[in-house]
């Protein structure tokens, strides 16, 4: 169903745990332009090939990625730290496993949630992103 609804769009973006390479080969199989940062679930060997943060420029605005660490009720705020100063738009993340789509300040925090991993989370969803003059973000349950 992820691979069907990815189909077509201009970039894929993943926000870390991998666990397996085959992964993001499946993803570039459904779009070009794939990027990933690593997660605290991945291997070595997926860490040694992805880096732990991005900063991906599109269209006027720029998002930063990383997966993030730590207490998932403090990863908002350690993000907003790592990224100070990097004029972001937005930050993309992972770590916590459950969808988050909020405005704070001028930057929106958004975790797709897991496709795969229900364990800290209500149920596994998915994110679409659409950028034109705004930034247009939802979670899609699965």
């Amino acid at each position: 169903q992820i691979l069907e609804a990815f189909k077509g769009v201009d970039m894929v973006i993943h926000a870390g745990d991998l666990v397996e390479a085959r992964v993001l080969d499946k993803l570039k199989t459904v779009c070009k332009d794939v990027r990933a940062v690593w997660g605290n679930m991945d291997p070595d060997k997926i860490k040694d090939t992805l880096p732990e943060k991005e900063i991906v420029e599109v269209g006027n605005y720029r998002i930063g990625i990383m997966h993030g660490y730590g207490s998932p009720n403090r990863l908002i705020e350690l993000l907003a730290e790592i990224f100070k100063g990097e004029n972001v738009d937005m930050i993309i993340f992972g770590h916590s496993h459950s969808a988050v789509n909020e405005k704070r300040g001028n930057i929106l925090y958004f975790n797709p949630g897991s496709a795969t991993d229900k364990i800290f989370a209500l149920y596994n969803s998915y994110g679409i992103i659409e950028i034109d003059d705004k930034i247009n973000a939802r979670i899609i349950k699965l």
